[in-house]
């Protein structure tokens, strides 16, 4: 029974079926079409979230002029990923190509949320408040465009996830693992990046203590 699954549970279904068959000697089963293909689209999707993590990685870095500070912006992935695979599994869907795409996708929209909360809390910094009244004050201003976006966002991927109709099986897990990475990115990176960053910051101001020149090298006549 194929009617109404995705490619990607039937395919599994069949590597089952055929691991179990004892074939006689000289007698091999070989994968090709719509297989092979599918199995070398999944490969090069995930080529390109490797790319799309290094890429986003060296764009902060250069944006924020700091190595750390991308770091503290980018625990939104891993958030994410726990929502993204929470979600495949309510749902009963699997992590296929086009649960991929929805990841990569999901990379730069769970970014973003960091982004506004670090770049908040840099300018605060400037203007004189202490970090840990910065990184408050960013979590009460930058709160409702956070929400305003990413909700914008899952409400946007619900006629995906829930729609009907030829190809929905195909098309539903990417939408699936949108709307569970953005609910759990954007509700976890409100707690957890405030955390990271001021654990980075204070790591980075200990380095530059180590590091400055002590001054004490003075001779006296």
């Amino acid at each position: 029974m194929i009617a109404g699954r995705d490619p990607g549970s039937v395919f599994a279904d069949i590597s089952k079926i055929t691991a179990a068959l004892k074939l006689p000697p000289g007698v091999v089963l070989a994968e090709e079409g719509e297989r092979r293909d599918m199995e070398e689209s999944l490969g090069y999707a995930l080529q390109a979230l490797a790319m799309g993590v290094i890429f986003i990685y060296m764009i902060l870095a250069a944006q924020f002029r700091s190595f750390t500070q991308p770091l503290a912006i980018m625990v939104a992935l891993p958030l994410a990923f726990v929502g993204v695979f929470l979600a495949l599994w309510l749902t009963g869907s699997t992590l296929n190509m086009f649960s991929v795409i929805g990841i990569i996708m999901l990379m730069g929209l769970s970014a973003k949320n960091g982004i506004l909360l670090v770049d908040f809390i840099n300018q605060a910094r400037r203007e004189g408040l202490e970090r840990s009244a910065a990184i408050i004050e960013a979590g009460r201003v930058r709160l409702r465009p956070i929400m305003m976006t990413s909700l914008a966002m899952i409400f946007g991927m619900l006629p995906m996830a829930l729609g009907g109709g030829e190809g929905a099986e195909t098309r539903a897990p990417m939408a699936h693992a949108i709307i569970g990475g953005m609910i759990t990115s954007t509700l976890l990176t409100l707690i957890v990046l405030p955390v990271v960053y001021s654990y980075l910051d204070g790591l980075r101001q200990w380095l530059r203590r180590r590091l400055a020149p002590t001054g004490n090298s003075k001779h006296v006549a």
